[in-house]
């Protein structure tokens, strides 16, 4: 057994949090003795008698000589006056924490006893967790698991000190994170310090009326959550409302002038503006916590991730299907509905994470959204100079398309922004956007490595119209800079190496504004308007592409998907499948909201045979790749792909990757700096097993885990695969068609 933590223990005070702390020791053998000092005789003996403490004072100075750990477990307002008290006979090298929820008084207090020399071994502390009832027979030796814990290190405060305090709360299952004193008194007093203050007053409120007992015996759930912290210790509270007496006024303040806004909309049934306000509110409160499941992708690039588990044997892939709204489309339908004059009603919006991201970054602009629900978005557009400074960074999430655009739309704003993203968005390469863009005029700096992200853009630029040759094929790089010629001076025109999507230029003319496409030159004037209409978006093509694939390598398959976007710059996967000899027919074509849609039914009828794959159709199906390339290692015969190099740059290096799954399940394949040459294994007329099965990294690429999800039809062997947690982004309904087809996807985090 490893030598304890510590070799003596004091707690002053031993209350909820210390007796809590206590039974964390005990359990984890972290002090050879625990003492405590208390003015209870009581709780000296009650603790005794769980065998908390071996010896229990009245006097604090008793308690802590030759201790090597002092825990301050008191009511804040108490701090100095003990530490007077115990400060010469502490030892030399003690830490000395507490566990109170204000620091700036802690600190201010430990001043005015040890002078500006504060001891190495003070660290205050403040763990985040607490319960309704209080006492040492409260306490609980899982009441900080799954909490956090904050340490406020001073400048004075050894580097040792910190590294056991850390190791100690870790010990009791906390997270533990390492703030500023100021901040945290800000923080907390947001946070936890004006939701008590909040409580308090309205249960004060609601116990003067007369009618109080109907009030609290009909009282719903809602209220009964929200008042529960007013059963706090008032004593406690009232030493905290003191103590933090600065930063609480402020958080007061803000309430009063965000009250006095909620309350002038009621009064005044401005309807469109109360839906906006509480639809951010709700939006928010979800965004937020997404970004904090995700914060230690961000901060570590790992995370404990989903699988999806396939197992072998023979399957069916048959059905009628409707897939999630086109995400090119959606993101668009938000970013130009919200600059438009006028209200914009969307259907078949995708509620997917990347599309979300774009629809929250614009409320945090100030544009008011309803929604979605079932598809449905109603944006209420602020014109072109309408959008207003976030209150901070606009978080992307995995979203290239977000923040490619947007840094075109920002750019020529009149307030500075900055953008972030997760893991995989914050290694894409932002440069190709911000380079055209500081040719305009504007100020955007990518501040990652490698000219990845955060981009930070200073706005009051007035841009200019260039004319830009792209380097490479990509929708997103030409349509940031279009959107940056809305508000440039002249024109503003790109010119393409070969045709890309052309989302934006065909909703930019549903919205009223003239785009004029010669050849593959693309150009605007700047200093119109948008108008406001009616935006349907068709199913996404690209997560039409993996049923496609599922359906062309599995025998006796009928899948039909209907209401497929045919656009097309998008429609490469059918060209290149029908090559390959895929039975697939494309039906009922219609157009919807400016854009071209089909049904398109594929049957599993014959063998694909290996293609050289046309490069005129690489960037018509530059994301539908990975789906392709499952399809060529199920076909007979050799497939080549090249003047696909934009693949290696995607939210993974996709040729690589694709390629290391590919080996790992049996499939013969040789990556190429622009593609990738595949030996098929399948054979005319034969419908068996091709894949081997295995292990599958995605290295969290929705695609690359959707695409191996396919192989799944025609493997031999269980395949796991990796890092799924990225599909929501694009298909969020994606494993419940994919078993409703006929393809069991086992999902575990």
């Amino acid at each position: 057994m490893s030598a304890p933590l510590f070799e003596k223990v004091a707690f002053i005070g031993l209350g909820l949090i210390g007796s809590s702390l206590a039974r964390v020791m005990i359990a984890e053998n972290l002090a050879n003795q625990i003492v405590a000092s208390t003015r209870s005789q009581k709780t000296l003996d009650d603790a005794k008698a769980l065998g908390l403490i071996q010896e229990g004072y009245s006097d604090p100075i008793e308690a802590v000589k030759g201790a090597d750990l002092v825990i301050l477990a008191l009511p804040v307002r108490a701090t100095q006056k003990v530490l007077e008290s115990i400060q010469p006979y502490l030892s030399e090298n003690v830490i000395l924490t507490d566990v109170g929820s204000t620091k700036g008084n802690v600190v201010d207090a430990a001043k005015a006893v040890f002078g500006e020399h504060l001891p190495a071994g003070f660290v205050p502390g403040h763990p985040i967790a607490g319960a309704e009832h209080t006492g040492v027979h409260a306490g609980k030796v899982d009441l900080f698991a799954n909490h956090k814990v904050i340490l406020t290190p001073l400048p004075s405060s050894a580097d040792w000190a910190v590294e056991k305090l850390i190791q100690l709360w870790q010990a009791a299952k906390a997270e533990v994170i390492c703030m500023d004193v100021d901040k945290h008194d800000e923080v907390l007093a947001h946070t936890s310090h004006l939701p008590h203050l909040m409580a308090f007053n309205l249960v004060e409120q609601l116990a003067n009326r007369e009618d109080n007992l109907d009030i609290f015996r009909y009282a719903a759930g809602g209220f009964r959550d929200f008042s529960r912290i007013a059963a706090s210790d008032p004593q406690m509270w009232h030493d905290i409302f003191f103590a933090n007496k600065k930063a609480i006024l402020n958080a007061v303040d803000g309430f009063e002038k965000q009250l006095a806004t909620l309350r002038k909309l009621i009064e005044d049934e401005n309807s469109q503006a109360l839906m906006g306000l509480l639809g951010h509110a709700q939006a928010a409160r979800q965004h937020f916590n997404h970004m904090l499941a995700n914060k230690p992708l961000m901060e570590k690039n790992k995370v404990t991730t989903q699988q999806f588990t396939i197992l072998p044997g023979q399957k069916k892939f048959q059905g009628k299907f409707t897939v999630p709204g086109d995400k090119s489309v959606s993101h668009r339908s938000i970013m130009f509905g919200a600059i438009a004059e006028g209200t914009t009603h969307v259907t078949g919006f995708l509620e997917g994470e990347d599309a979300l991201a774009t629809l929250q970054a614009f409320r945090d602009m100030g544009v008011s959204i309803e929604g979605p629900k079932n598809g449905e978005v109603t944006i209420h557009g602020v014109g072109m100079h309408g959008l207003k400074a976030p209150a901070s960074a606009l978080y992307m999430g995995n979203s290239g398309t977000s923040m490619r655009l947007l840094s075109g739309m920002l750019a020529a704003q009149k307030f500075d922004s900055v953008m972030t993203g997760d893991a995989s968005l914050t290694k894409r390469p932002m440069e190709r956007i911000a380079k055209p863009l500081r040719e305009m005029g504007a100020l955007i700096q990518t501040t990652g490595e490698r000219g990845t992200p955060p981009v930070s853009i200073s706005g009051s630029q007035q841009l200019k119209g260039i004319q830009y040759d792209l380097p490479m094929a990509s929708a997103q790089v030409k349509s940031g800079i279009l959107l940056a010629g809305l508000w440039a001076e002249g024109e503003t025109a790109v010119t393409e190496p070969e045709p890309t999507r052309d989302h934006s230029e065909r909703m930019l003319r549903a919205f009223g504004y003239d785009v004029k496409t010669e050849g593959n030159r693309i150009s605007l004037q700047g200093g119109g308007k948008l108008v406001a209409t009616e935006i349907q978006v068709p199913s996404d093509i690209s997560s039409a592409a993996f049923f496609m694939v599922g359906a062309a390598i599995t025998e006796g398959s009928d899948v039909t998907l209907e209401a497929v976007g045919i656009n097309p710059t998008r429609t490469g996967v059918i060209e290149i499948l029908k090559q390959m000899g895929a039975d697939l027919t494309v039906e009922n074509e219609r157009i919807a909201g400016g854009e071209p849609i089909a049904d398109i039914r594929i049957r599993g009828s014959r063998t694909l045979k290996g293609i050289h794959m046309p490069e005129d159709q690489v960037p018509l199906a530059i994301d539908e790749f990975p789906a392709l390339f499952i399809a060529a290692a199920c076909a007979e015969g050799q497939t080549i792909l090249t003047g696909a190099a934009e693949l290696r740059v995607k939210e993974s290096d996709r040729i690589q990757v694709m390629a290391n799954g590919l080996k790992i399940m049996g499939i013969d394949c040789t990556p190429t700096d622009d593609g990738i040459i595949i030996e098929g294994k399948g054979k005319a007329g034969e419908w068996g097993a091709i894949f081997t099965g295995g292990e599958i990294e995605s290295h969290h690429d929705h695609r690359i885990a959707m695409s191996f999800s396919m192989a799944g039809l025609r493997t031999s062997g269980e395949i796991k695969i990796v890092g799924t947690e990225t599909v929501a982004t694009s298909f969020p309904t994606f494993t419940a068609l994919a078993n409703q087809a006929g393809l069991p996807i086992q999902v575990a985090e």
